[in-house]
């Protein structure tokens, strides 16, 4: 991704930047004097990265929130400070990112672990495939278990991460072991409804953008309405796939109910890399003003495979990628009527809960009544095969 694109976007939509409280054992009262004076005590909901030295956690923030290249992080420096991003320039994702250290035990008796865990909304604990994962397996029950304690609503993923390095059996099998082991650690101390989730994850492809895609979802509390609109959309246009992407970090926010295919998924995501390159080079001014990506944002990309990839914008945050057959864009026109249903549909979405915002929502509302989402619903559901309105049965 270019250099332009990080510097008008990347600043105003993640906005991220390291906060480094006091660390160490001879500063661990002044770090938690900062963490609990920390802006980050607001309503915003966290996720936490935590596993053991060396796992990449760093790496997986960097590449995600920061568009690092995979291999620049062969040199980032192990964390040794708590490392706050606050992600929330976005219209819609809105949530602190906070990278603890793997070497640092947060349940010691002097350190106040609970208020780490209140208001957290996802814990990810990332376990190295490629070593021993004895102790992280450990470190794992021991933090999660706590966790629960304080806060059952918090949502536990597990990434079972570097498996780049190893093959598609020894991938299975790592998996299955740990899942195993995990889960048995959890009912041997009574704790069936603590509930992790497992995913195999590599920053050197897209496995780390979808598995963070779900970590993210269970967050939007609008998930269910966006899928449903999703669904409406691709049955009444002849689209086969269709992601909602946050355009920066190349997340998808919902998708409809069709699985997801791990290619589809890939195409998508280059796609959006390919637009916002060639609108760096030719969609802004002589002056270098303006936009990469705006309200004017929409790429058509044929493949050999008779396959057509549609990108438009939604927000300014959020586009939506389709996948369909060339047939189906014969009919373009009664495809953008009914993405204009569904683009309004989706403002009314985010108008209605921006105004009965509610503390601790994942995004910057809350999630909307039935009613306040109806409109547009109605709309996209009176919309007919040949681009008509019809009336709502």
């Amino acid at each position: 991704m270019s250099i332009e694109y990080e510097e008008q976007l990347a600043g105003s939509l993640v906005d991220s930047f390291p906060k480094d409280f006091g660390y160490g054992v001879e500063n661990m009262d002044m770090m938690q004097e900062n963490l609990e004076n920390s802006p980050s005590a607001d309503n915003k909901p966290r996720i936490l990265l935590m596993g053991l030295r060396r796992s990449g956690k760093s790496s997986i923030q960097k590449v995600v929130f920061h568009k690092m290249s995979p291999n620049e992080t062969l040199f980032l420096e192990s964390t040794n400070k708590i490392y706050k991003d606050d992600i929330s320039g976005s219209s819609f994702v809105n949530f602190h990112i906070w990278d603890f250290p793997g070497q640092v035990d947060f349940f010691d008796p002097t350190f106040d672990y609970e208020m780490i865990f209140r208001g957290t909304g996802a814990l990810i604990f990332v376990i190295d495939a490629q070593d021993d994962y004895v102790e992280a397996l450990g470190r794992l029950h021991l933090t999660v278990s706590r966790a629960f304690r304080v806060n059952p609503e918090i949502n536990f993923e597990v990434f079972i991460h570097k498996v780049d390095g190893l093959s598609d059996d020894h991938k299975i099998e790592t998996q299955r072991d740990i899942h195993q082991r995990a889960n048995d650690d959890l009912a041997d101390a009574s704790l069936e409804k603590l509930h992790l989730s497992f995913y195999l994850t590599s920053i050197y492809d897209h496995s780390i953008f979808e598995a963070f895609s779900k970590v993210v979802q269970k967050l939007i509390p609008q998930l269910p309405t966006l899928e449903n609109l999703l669904n409406i959309f691709i049955s009444n246009s002849g689209i086969e796939k269709a992601f909602l992407f946050d355009v920066v970090s190349k997340i998808y926010i919902a998708t409809d109910s069709s699985p997801v295919d791990m290619q589809s998924y890939e195409l998508c995501c280059d796609m959006i890399d390919v637009v916002i390159d060639v609108s760096c080079i030719y969609g802004l001014k002589d002056d270098g003003n303006g936009n990469a990506y705006d309200k004017e944002s929409l790429a058509i990309i044929k493949l050999n495979n008779t396959t057509v990839l549609y990108l438009k914008e939604v927000t300014k945050f959020l586009a939506l990628v389709c996948i369909l057959r060339e047939e189906s864009f014969e009919r373009k026109g009664l495809i953008d009527y009914n993405f204009h249903c569904f683009r309004k549909a989706i403002h009314e979405v985010f108008e209605v809960s921006s105004s009965t915002q509610r503390t601790g929502a994942a995004v910057q509302s809350s999630p909307p009544s039935s009613s306040g989402s109806g409109n547009g619903l109605a709309r996209l559901k009176s919309t007919a095969l040949n681009g008509t309105p019809r009336s709502l049965v």
